[in-house]
């Protein structure tokens, strides 16, 4: 991936004058960080179908094409000629507005996640504190959402999405600053080198264990989530803060939320995985040297979806929480766990007791 990237780098810059390289090499950014997009947005959907359909000894999509794989693409295609309603009583700029910064936010924390050896759209030296900021403007969009949409269910759910976003934003930093405290640098490059002689999951100890488990719990409620659905609980709040948007407006929410699922996988197998660095135990063994041979993008990708697949196990597993049980789970267990985890991974990081 490194040499593609670098080819490509070099011939550009070399036939035209840097500007035009540069405008070009944006481009090819952004049809590729589109095109992402809309893959994700089939596999994850299809993803989620076949596994809830496991869980519940169904079958699942199994009509349109072989063992259901296009039935994504017919819905999608449905979504694209659907009408766009815009409902009386709306503000229109805002009602508007909202799935468009959604989406935006989305395709920008994408910047500095690494799907590769060498193969990275930004390596931001504060690249973890990048996503985590950028991905809380997200609750932006979805409060203006639910105002704009002059709907009470819609303004109902999307309170209650705010609520849910910022309170477990603070567990799911605390349990990534552990992995900074550990690592010593914020830089998703040097986060995954440091991950060469063994994962932090296994050579972390105790602490990192408890700050994975309390990041996926974290940011399966921030994505909105069931267990953590509140913000889109259909027998409560029709569908939410999207109750008033069709068409393709509804298809960017849709969307973004499974990309976010994926950015925070990605995330977490980064922080935690060893992103697409391959398995090691030590420095020099035989059994890295094989581990080695399997392509970095495979290790980047499985790790995530393996995240993901947890994800949604969880969905298909736990009943919905109510909205006071959400919030203690977070300030009264989640929250003064992760502090002290903190304390514990700092304690640990000076003594040097890590492998």
């Amino acid at each position: 991936m490194q040499n593609i990237t670098d080819n490509i780098h070099d011939w550009l810059y070399a036939t035209f004058n840097p500007t035009i390289a540069m405008l070009i090499e944006f481009a090819i950014i952004g049809a590729l960080a589109i095109g992402l997009f809309a893959m994700l947005g089939l596999v994850l959907i299809y993803m989620e179908r076949k596994v809830s359909a496991v869980m519940q000894l169904r079958l699942g999509p199994n009509r349109v094409g072989p063992k259901g794989i296009f039935q994504t693409t017919a819905d999608t295609l449905k979504l694209i000629v659907k009408e766009g309603m815009t409902p009386n009583g709306v503000d229109k700029l805002l009602f508007n507005l909202a799935p468009f910064i959604v989406m935006i936010v989305a395709m920008v924390v994408l910047a500095p996640l690494m799907f590769a050896k060498g193969f990275q759209i930004w390596d931001i030296n504060i690249g973890v504190f990048f996503i985590t900021a950028v991905s809380s403007l997200s609750v932006i969009g979805i409060l203006m959402a639910g105002w704009a949409s002059n709907n009470k269910y819609s303004l109902l759910g999307a309170m209650r999405s705010g609520a849910q976003i910022v309170s477990y934003e603070l567990s799911a930093g605390l349990s990534i600053l552990a992995v900074i405290v550990l690592t010593g640098s914020l830089k998703l490059s040097e986060i995954i080198t440091s991950q060469e002689n063994g994962w932090w999951i296994f050579k972390g100890h105790l602490p990192v264990w408890i700050a994975f488990i309390i990041f996926i719990i974290a940011v399966t409620a921030e994505t909105n989530r069931a267990p953590f659905d509140l913000a889109e609980a259909e027998s409560e709040l029709t569908a939410g803060f999207h109750t008033e948007y069709s068409g393709m407006k509804f298809a960017l929410f849709f969307l973004a939320e499974y990309v976010n699922i994926f950015v925070v996988c990605a995330l977490g197998a980064t922080l935690f995985l060893g992103g697409w660095m391959p398995l090691h135990f030590g420095t020099g063994t035989k059994f890295n040297e094989v581990m080695d041979y399997i392509p970095s993008s495979v290790w980047f990708f499985g790790k995530t979806f393996f995240l993901i697949f947890v994800i949604m196990w969880f969905r298909w597993t736990f009943p919905r929480l109510r909205i006071d049980q959400l919030l203690n789970l977070e300030w009264k267990y989640l929250l003064p766990i992760s502090m002290i985890n903190l304390l514990l991974a700092t304690f640990i990081a000076i003594m040097k007791w890590h492998f």
